[in-house]
């Protein structure tokens, strides 16, 4: 295995890159589904929104399964689905099938993502080792949904929208056999292999109704009945799921996980930094494309310099945090994102990519590569290797819970913005008005990268580099 870690990363990287290209690859080609398949603007956001239910219900499922049952038989059980369903969406005639799709697929991506993560934590040891790999995943992760766009636009345009998927199929299969022949089949996972049914039902019932709550309240209300009714349902589930894990014999979320402070805190970091980000992303890519008049493939390459920022950044961060640790980057990250965010409020109905887009996103893709480096190293640091899949899930979780309650509350606020703005008579077009809902959701944005700074600052312990790394630092000079 240590002879071919590097290849092992490699492929985890790449089914990593699947499951995040997937979330955001079909935004730009929704219009195009809407027309190829007939779709209601009410039913298209289920091709998002059912992916993202799935996804986050079962993140946790899949992460503990990951280490009852083999990393490497859920990760290749789990990328097996996700192609399988990914040319079927294809090659799928009806709308009801594409939803369906979507969220088998989602489904498939909850047990892909924890298990590649944890089979990338047993196979690099903590330290230096690690952190260059954990670089990599962040710079895969982070950068994905800006290349998702990017991709999603040329296949769009070029090729037609069912080539969002069929991508899937030949990257897929490759990874598998990758995968199937260079990783070993057991590493550290659970000798006790029953799983925590009752656990299961709770967690995952709970996250799909706190997910669909979130995603639907910006339509509903915020205080509508069947909010406020889904958002009680869902925490009275998840307390249910918390008390029954502090009494079982064989938890699915052992609750002395959360002992370490580092993972409570970087868990805690990684809701804001998400909802903040994937907020972002959306609103960017509907003002270049509504208001500056990209066309799909022009959208996609707006967004170029985000990913090849982030993997930069992410390449630096991972060798600096060996020397000071992951709090210091954590900080500056963070505070980046946050300026970075309200920067792009500048957004104008006379503006253009340069001078409002550019220099906004540029900075917060410096932030995102130290952030996501540093956080994904604190919330497994410390953590015992039969629990790296929880570990994994668990942080998995946490960037799916950011990502829609930030799309949720910032969706809200764009619209509210947008309509008081028509009402006051700021704005004199449905585009003024718009745009000045953009700016709004930025500044929100802007707020909850805001409130990861301060999680960091006053959450997060320093790590302190091991005694191996010390002394090879003294034997190089």
């Amino acid at each position: 295995m240590q002879k071919h870690k590097w290849l092992i990363l490699t492929l985890l990287a790449v089914a990593q890159f699947m499951v995040v290209l997937d979330s955001a690859i079909v935004n730009v080609a929704l219009p195009a589904l809407e027309k190829a398949l007939g779709f209601s603007p009410a039913d298209l956001q289920w091709v998002v929104t059912g992916y993202t239910l799935a996804f986050g219900g079962f993140l946790l499922l899949g992460g503990r399964a990951s280490d009852l049952y083999g990393r490497k038989r859920i990760l290749l059980w789990g990328i097996g689905g996700f192609t399988l369903f990914s040319l079927l969406i294809g090659l799928a005639d009806s709308s009801t099938m594409v939803i369906v799709l979507r969220a088998l697929q989602g489904l498939a991506a909850a047990f892909m993502s924890p298990a590649a993560l944890s089979i990338l934590l047993t196979t690099f040891k903590e330290g230096k080792e690690r952190n260059a790999a954990i670089g990599v995943w962040s710079a895969v992760g982070a950068g994905g949904a800006a290349a998702g766009v990017l991709l999603g636009g040329i296949l769009t345009e070029y090729f037609g929208w069912e080539w969002n998927f069929f991508v899937n199929v030949p990257v897929g299969l490759a990874v598998m056999y990758g995968l199937a022949k260079y990783v070993p089949a057991h590493i550290k996972e659970e000798s006790d292999k029953n799983l925590d049914i009752p656990g299961a039902v709770l967690a995952t019932t709970g996250l799909i109704g706190l997910v669909y709550a979130l995603v639907q309240a910006p339509e509903w209300g915020w205080t509508s009945l069947g909010t406020l009714g889904f958002l009680a349902g869902s925490l009275l589930l998840l307390a249910g799921f918390v008390y029954n894990e502090s009494k079982v014999k064989h938890p699915l979320m052992p609750l002395s996980i959360f002992r370490i402070r580092n993972v409570r805190g970087a868990n805690l970091v990684m809701v804001p930094v998400t909802a903040g980000l994937m907020g972002m992303f959306f609103f960017v890519s509907l003002y270049v494309q509504g208001i500056l008049q990209y066309s799909p493939v022009e959208t996609g390459l707006s967004f170029l310099p985000v990913p090849i920022t982030i993997g930069i950044v992410s390449t630096i961060a991972s060798r600096v945090i060996s020397k000071t640790g992951f709090k210091p980057l954590l900080v500056i990250g963070s505070i980046l994102l946050t300026i970075g965010t309200f920067m792009l409020s500048s957004v104008s109905i006379d503006g253009s990519y340069m001078a409002n887009v550019l220099p906004g996103l540029l900075v917060m893709a410096m932030g995102a590569g130290m952030t996501f480096v540093s956080v994904s190293v604190a919330a497994t640091s410390g953590v015992p290797g039969h629990e790296a899949g929880l570990a994994s899930g668990l942080l998995n979780t946490s960037q799916q819970m950011g990502g829609a309650l930030g799309l949720a509350i910032l969706s809200g606020v764009a619209t509210s913005s947008a309509t008081t703005a028509i009402t006051e008579g700021t704005a004199h077009s449905m585009a003024e008005a718009s745009v000045a809902g953009y700016s709004a959701a930025f500044i929100a944005a802007s707020i909850f990268t805001g409130f990861a700074f301060l999680i960091a600052v006053f959450v997060i312990r320093p790590s302190k580099a091991n005694a191996a790394q010390k002394s090879e630092a003294v034997s190089l000079h």
